[in-house]
């Protein structure tokens, strides 16, 4: 049975050479549900912003936790920033599935079992993500950061800047958990393979160690905390890549199988 790919409301056949304009409007769409998540998201958020305001806060220890602003809009204007960084981080698994659903179809065909569990993966994955950065990563980053110097320092945090820190810090916890994602899509599309990713090992653990290392805080503590994860989920994306990979477009035939070099 031929293989059909979604084009905005109209079906293509695999051998048929899709428009520009059918790409830009698949591009569109996925653009404007992307959007319309976030709006709602941001309006959800909003309704909460108290509330959201307390959860974020948690993790300070007990003798910073009152934080400082400096004008009378910072208040209104840092809870709206806080309000649209918590949206970003509700609407990021369907932007990342937006994303995976127009890139992926163009190079293998995707059943509905396999469109789920993607999806399930990602939110997954991400929500791990960041409840380790919440419970785990960020109190300890806190608890060393504004404790560092002793008594010389009288540490007052700007509720602008410590909400920045924080929602930054979450997103990045977040990202890194869908590591195992991105491995397999990459496998998936052909640009990658298991034995790519078991041969240079080596380079995705410097790598790991780099984001770390960039990362808001960048004590040792938080360091560690944020790259032992990423050694399981690498191993994770390695199985991941090895069971869902294919050949590189190059190598495959019209029908998607792997083209015969003798002929």
């Amino acid at each position: 049975m031929p293989r059909t790919i979604n084009v905005g409301t109209r079906r293509a056949r695999p051998d048929e050479l899709l428009s520009v304009s059918d790409h830009l409007d698949e591009l569109r769409r996925r653009l404007i549900v992307s959007v319309v998540v976030l709006l709602v998201a941001f309006a959800g958020m909003y309704a909460v912003h108290d509330a959201l305001i307390d959860v974020l806060t948690w993790p300070l220890p007990d003798d910073t936790n009152q934080l400082v602003t400096l004008s009378p809009t910072e208040p209104f204007f840092t809870t709206l920033k806080v309000v649209f960084w918590a949206s970003v981080l509700v609407s990021l698994p369907i932007w990342l599935y937006q994303a995976y659903a127009f890139v992926i179809p163009a190079v293998a065909e995707q059943p509905r079992r396999v469109v789920l569990s993607v999806v399930a993966g990602l939110s997954g994955l991400f929500a791990a993500g960041v409840a380790f950065g919440y419970w785990v990563v960020l109190p300890v980053a806190l608890e060393f950061l504004t404790g560092f110097g002793g008594d010389t320092f009288n540490t007052q945090l700007r509720a602008g800047e410590y909400f920045g820190f924080a929602t930054t810090m979450l997103l990045a916890s977040g990202l890194l958990f869908e590591v195992p994602i991105a491995m397999a899509a990459l496998a998936r599309m052909g640009v990658a393979s298991a034995k790519a990713y078991r041969t240079h090992w080596r380079v995705a653990l410097v790598a790991i160690a780099a984001i770390a290392a960039v990362l808001p805080g960048g004590d040792p503590i938080s360091m560690v905390l944020l790259m032992l994860p990423q050694f399981v989920l690498y191993g994770v994306g390695i199985a991941l890549a090895a069971k869902f990979g294919q050949p590189p477009l190059w190598r495959r035939d019209e029908g998607g199988e792997v083209a015969d070099s003798l002929g």
